[in-house]
């Protein structure tokens, strides 16, 4: 998988798997969900709606997620260091064996989360 450079200015199209940019329309990557989402690699994304995601091994690393609701997503083993997760709304998800460290958890709501086997070195909240 080769991701070109990505900057803020893209958007997610959930409908077609398509992530663009958000002034010209001009798709930037498409395919599998959870494909799309590990080439957004610390693209801001904050806000989106990420519920029941399939994002497994997923690589976010230093992703700004803040305020993104990820409610019951599969995050198991994913690389989310250094993550902005403020506000983000984890309920129900699985991060079993997920890299959290040095990740921001502050105002996280974490009710029936699973962190079985996931390193939070280093993570606030």
């Amino acid at each position: 998988m080769v991701c070109r450079k990505i900057d803020h200015d893209l958007y997610i199209h959930k409908k077609d798997m398509k992530l663009l940019n958000r002034y010209s329309g001009e798709v930037i990557f498409a395919g599998e969900f959870e494909t799309v989402l590990a080439c957004v690699l610390a693209a801001i994304i904050h806000g989106v709606d990420l519920r029941k995601a399939y994002l497994r091994n997923a690589d976010l690393h230093s992703a700004d997620l803040h305020g993104t609701d990820l409610r019951g997503a599969d995050l198991r083993y994913a690389l989310l260091r250094d993550v902005d997760l403020r506000g983000a709304d984890l309920r129900g998800s699985n991060l079993r064996g997920a890299d959290l460290r040095g990740a921001d958890l502050r105002d996280v709501y974490l009710s029936g989360a699973l962190f079985e086997g996931a390193d939070l070195e280093g993570a606030v909240g």
